[in-house]
């Protein structure tokens, strides 16, 4: 099979297995709804009214309670998965993840700054604007700390990012200590959850969301040609370094993005790249967008089971309480050094 052909049938099949995810998570909830009745809502939707009636205590919860939550599920596993794809290929070892280079922790000072200290941030920055900021800060400071005379090792931007990371959770245990009542909020948002979603919410993820995806695919193939290492990747025309800067700034805002508006969700990056990668294989020109295509699933439906007990619990518990074993899993039985 040609590239094109199975990048088509693989992003054929996922985009099925996320319609049969969406339907499934739609009518999904205290008020359990059919299939039936959730495809019906959804195609007599203003965007596409196709004339199929559905009732209007069924169009209120899917329309108005649940679908802005899954749709932003979707969106945030495509950012993480991507993300993580990316990760794992420029560091060329699958145990990478998004949070590598101090994303996620950046965001959760931002958070949890803005949570207790709420003028202690300049400009009124709002919770969510104030974590974005402060995770691309955090990836622009490792990049800075790993660069030296226009270079950048992957192995100390490696090291750099741990050590950012353990300066950053020093500051949100911190600012745990002075918490007091706004404690329960400040936990519950490192969790990472969905709850609460509006179609606001929703509209900034999904217009940042694409043209930074439409980055990661362009340089795809650069990608694949990294793998084989820098100088082999010098000597096949890549601008290397450029390629790097790039690829690690897309791929922070992507996280930032998603972290921002969530919280901590952990593991989508680890395990949704690594599993695409034994079924599609190494060519991230098709492992990216299959990546996306599982992440936004895998994420719909790990919300769906978290919100489907006699109490919500946050979609961050879930995927941990999945990640983690997967990543026993390849301490135990995979090369875990190299791709």
């Amino acid at each position: 099979m040609t590239l094109r052909t199975r990048t088509l049938a693989w992003s054929t099949g996922l985009t099925g297995l996320l319609a049969v995810v969406l339907v499934i998570s739609a009518g999904t909830g205290p008020v359990s709804i059919p299939p039936a009745t959730v495809a019906k809502v959804l195609l007599s939707a203003d965007p596409i009214p196709l004339g199929f009636e559905a009732p209007r205590t069924s169009r209120v919860i899917v329309l108005n309670v649940r679908l802005p939550r899954i749709v932003l599920a979707a969106f945030v596993g495509v950012a993480l998965a991507t993300a993580g794809t990316v990760m794992q290929g420029f560091f060329r070892n699958p145990m990478a993840d998004p949070s590598i280079i101090g994303v996620s922790s950046g965001a959760a000072v931002g958070a949890v700054a803005t949570i207790v200290l709420p003028f202690a941030l300049p400009f009124g920055l709002e919770l969510q604007a104030a974590a974005f900021l402060a995770a691309v800060l955090a990836a622009f400071g490792v990049y800075l700390i790993a660069t030296q005379g226009g270079h950048t090792p992957t192995a100390t931007l490696l090291l750099a990012g741990v050590a950012v990371q353990t300066f950053l959770g020093a500051i949100i245990s911190l600012l745990l200590l002075h918490s007091g009542q706004s404690l329960r909020r400040v936990v519950y948002w490192l969790m990472g959850h969905l709850g609460g979603t509006t179609w606001d919410e929703v509209q900034v993820i999904a217009v940042a969301l694409p043209p930074l995806f439409l980055v990661l695919l362009f340089y795809a193939r650069d990608l694949n040609v990294l793998l084989l290492g820098e100088e082999q990747a010098r000597g096949l025309g890549v601008e290397v370094e450029r390629t790097k800067r790039i690829l690690l700034a897309v791929s922070s805002v992507a996280t930032a993005a998603a972290v921002a508006v969530t919280g901590v969700i952990g593991f989508v990056g680890l395990i949704v790249p690594h599993g695409m990668r034994l079924l599609v294989g190494p060519d991230h020109r098709i492992l990216l967008p299959s990546s996306a295509l599982a992440g936004a699933s895998f994420l719909v439906a790990t919300d769906t089971l978290a919100r489907s007990g006699p109490a919500e619990i946050p979609v961050g518990i879930v995927t941990a309480a999945l990640g983690a074993p997967f990543f026993l899993y390849l301490l135990r039985s995979r090369e875990v050094t190299e791709l």
